[in-house]
Parts: structure tokens; C-alpha cells; sequence
């Protein structure tokens, strides 16, 4: 950013130019962080539902896992439990919101499948299995909703300095160059035409 151009027609078209592109450059970032804001505080109001919705099924899942405990006895529930799989249907891809990637959180479980024998276990387990696959769907959301407004917020704070800079510093000296140049000329020309004018009467 050169503060000090020579006062040429030249220089007067690049501060022109340069100082066009930085007002097309700010109204560009305003309009991506209004988006990007826009697009958070959707996911925040999202996240409120989430959180309640999560912290519901938590409570019926527990109430549900207890029935099970006094009905089947603690030792034999936790034998089933460890012998359920290793939770593999979780998937995770990306999707861009103005350039920002976001991430997405996918549970593919194909519904809730008992992993169990139905011998000798009680619906109270049946019940505490869908809560949890429920919580699990719930937990993945939320993640999914957290991270996305952390990425979000960040990528709003950088715009917003970009932004700044271009309003506050670059946009106010280019004006001000442009001025300058532009005066900078006309008494130039205000010059030069005098001197004609004086060059032309003594002759």
C-alpha cells in the first residue's frame, strides 16, 4: 500500500481502482458475515431444543436402565452390555457455509437392532437400549451443532477484521489519496494553463 504516489494520471486510475475493489471487497465480507451470523444463530436456537431434548431421554433412559437392574440384576446387565459391538455407525463429512467447512455428523444405525437374546431379559432393557440409541443421536446433533458455531464464530471474527481493516484503513486512504491526486492534477492543469496563457501574451 503505497501512502505516497506521485500525483501522475496513472496513479490516479490504480488509487481508483484500488480504491473500488476495497468497497466491493467490504460489501462482500459484510454480506458473508451477516450470513455466517445468521447461520449461527439458527444452530444456537437448534441447540437449545437439542439440549433440552437430550437431557430429557437421558433421565428416561436412566429410569429405564434402573427398571432393568432391579428386574434382571445388575451383574446380568452389564454382562449384555459388554457384549454389544464397538459403535461404529457414526460418519462424519463436511459441507461449506461461504467458505467455512462444517462439519456433519451422521448416525447410520439402520434403526435399533437387540444385540441381545431375548431370553431371560425384560422390555424395561428393550426400553433403556432405544433411549440411549436415542441419547446417541442426540450427543452426535449436539457435537455436530457446537463445533459448527465454534468454526462459525471464528470465521465471523476474522471476517469482521477484514472487514474493519478495509472500512476504517484502507477504504479512508484510498479516498484520501484519490483526493489528493485528483487536486494534485487540476492545480497542475490550473498551472500549466496560466503559464500558456502568459507564455502566449508576452509573445
Amino acid at each position: 500500500m503505497n501512502k505516497t504516489m506521485a500525483p501522475t494520471k496513472g496513479n490516479l486510475m490504480t488509487a481508483k481502482n484500488t480504491l473500488r475493489l476495497s468497497k466491493q471487497g467490504y460489501e462482500m465480507l459484510d454480506k458473508k458475515r451477516n450470513i455466517l451470523v445468521r447461520e449461527m444463530m439458527l444452530l444456537i436456537e437448534e441447540a437449545k431444543d437439542v439440549q433440552s431434548g437430550i437431557e430429557n431421554t437421558f433421565a428416561e433412559a436412566y429410569h429405564a436402565l434402573e427398571r432393568a437392574n432391579i428386574m434382571m440384576g445388575t451383574a446380568m446387565v452389564q454382562d449384555i452390555m459388554h457384549s454389544i459391538q464397538i459403535e461404529n455407525s457414526v460418519n462424519i463429512y463436511n459441507r461449506g457455509v461461504m467458505g467455512v467447512e462444517i462439519p456433519v455428523v451422521q448416525v447410520n444405525d439402520g434403526g435399533v437392532k437387540p444385540r441381545y437374546s431375548f431370553y431371560s431379559t425384560s422390555s424395561a432393557l428393550d426400553e433403556a437400549c432405544v433411549k440411549f440409541n436415542r441419547v446417541k443421536e442426540f450427543a452426535a446433533r449436539l457435537a455436530e451443532i457446537e463445533n459448527a458455531v465454534y468454526r462459525l464464530a471464528m470465521n465471523i471474527k476474522k471476517t469482521q477484521k477484514r472487514a474493519n481493516a478495509l472500512k476504517n484503513i484502507t477504504i479512508p486512504l484510498y479516498e484520501k489519496l484519490t483526493k489528493d491526486i485528483q487536486n494534485a492534477l487540476e492545480e497542475k492543469e490550473r498551472e500549466e494553463h496560466t503559464r500558456l496563457k502568459i507564455i502566449k501574451k508576452t509573445k
